[in-house]
């Protein structure tokens, strides 16, 4: 068997739950779409439906696979429903759904249902990609109520920047919401993972934790809560094959890396069809047997090289770490000049093992 494969320790994502509760004393949904962020929506949302306060997902058919699971608790669709008729089987199916156009507040005043739903209403607060217009917001929230078909509604917006811990426009994007909302009797949401980890100042009823559930920062620098965070995936394979070169010799595609000494060269199983960055250079991290080294060359299809030259008690066999819990996989991005997120949701092929830690 290829022995490329990613380990889930569903401990380490209970423990990051925990400490969106902790750090904000708010209800938390754990956002586990696109498929959990590589992680495995399922078996992410059954290690946390003890505990958490409800899931959230970017649309139906990801609400249904947890539905079809036999997970109960509330799932927030986030990206609302595309066609009217998903009004259906979110009544059916008890989910959560969010509001961010007008026509979808029609559709539901339009809409037949057997009982009322919860919404979220989301104010397009400044980031300018989903959300109603501040002058539209009051009027909806109404109209929403008065349309008998809403049991509740939570109010919510998204914050652009609140990754960059000095920027301005996550206080801006507060102001507008605060001022859109004045008269409306309601529970908000606003803080997304970086809100959680580094801004205690905003208030919210309800925190959304998406990336800091699985152990990555979305900060740039250091931050006290997220170094508190544990890494939930561990990627890992094998060498397959080993290479002793003189100096001057290519490795790999267009001979992006040129040997400078005799050097010792290891192949992993690993590349990018497995949804490792094919961007990653030349330097970028990697522990084997135990060791911290690098990848030289290019990242190919299926397989990766990487540098054996100073790691004696490695050969073939040897286990490698991609990353986890000692090459961090916000290190990886960096290198890879991506973020965490894309890294996780790229990960494709590669079987996922799921363990207690």
């Amino acid at each position: 068997m290829r022995p490329a494969r990613a380990l889930i320790d569903l401990q380490a994502l209970r423990h990051n739950y925990r400490i969106a509760r902790e750090v904000t004393g708010a209800k938390a949904l754990a956002v586990i779409k696109a498929d959990a962020y590589g992680h495995g929506a399922v078996r992410c949302a059954q290690a946390l439906e003890a505990e958490a306060d409800g899931f959230a997902v970017a649309c139906i058919e990801e609400a249904l696979e947890l539905r079809a699971a036999g997970i109960l608790a509330p799932v927030l669709l986030l990206e609302g429903f595309f066609e009217a008729d998903e009004l259906a089987l979110i009544v059916e199916h008890d989910f959560w759904c969010v509001v961010h156009s007008l026509w979808q507040l029609e559709a539901i005043e339009q809409a037949t249902l057997s009982k009322p739903i919860t919404v979220w209403l989301k104010l397009d607060s400044g980031m300018h990609r989903v959300g109603l217009h501040p002058k539209d917001y009051p009027a909806a929230y109404q109209r929403l109520l008065a349309s008998g078909k809403v049991a509740k509604v939570v109010l919510m917006s998204h914050f652009a920047r609140a990754d960059e811990l000095h920027e301005q426009s996550s206080a801006d994007q507060v102001a507008v919401f605060e001022a859109a909302r004045q008269g409306l009797a309601a529970e908000v949401s606003l803080r997304n993972s970086p809100a959680v980890l580094g801004w205690p100042q905003i208030h919210s009823d309800w925190v959304r934790p998406g990336i800091m559930l699985y152990g990555a920062t979305p900060f740039e620098e250091a931050n006290a809560v997220a170094e508190r965070l544990q890494p939930v995936m561990t990627l890992e394979s094998k060498v397959i094959s080993v290479r002793e070169l003189p100096p001057g010799e290519p490795v790999g595609y267009g001979a992006k890396f040129i040997t400078d000494k005799p050097m010792r060269i290891g192949v992993v199983a690993m590349g990018y069809a497995d949804g490792y960055p094919r961007q990653a250079p030349t330097g970028t991290p990697v522990l084997v047997a135990g060791q911290r080294s690098r990848i030289l060359g290019r990242v190919s299809m299926d397989m990766l090289c990487i540098d054996l030259t100073d790691v004696p008690q490695a050969g073939l066999g040897s286990t490698v770490e991609l990353w986890g819990k000692n090459i961090l996989a916000s290190d990886v991005a960096k290198w890879a000049d991506t973020i965490p997120y894309q890294i996780f949701c790229n990960l494709r092929r590669v079987p996922r093992l799921y363990s207690e830690g």
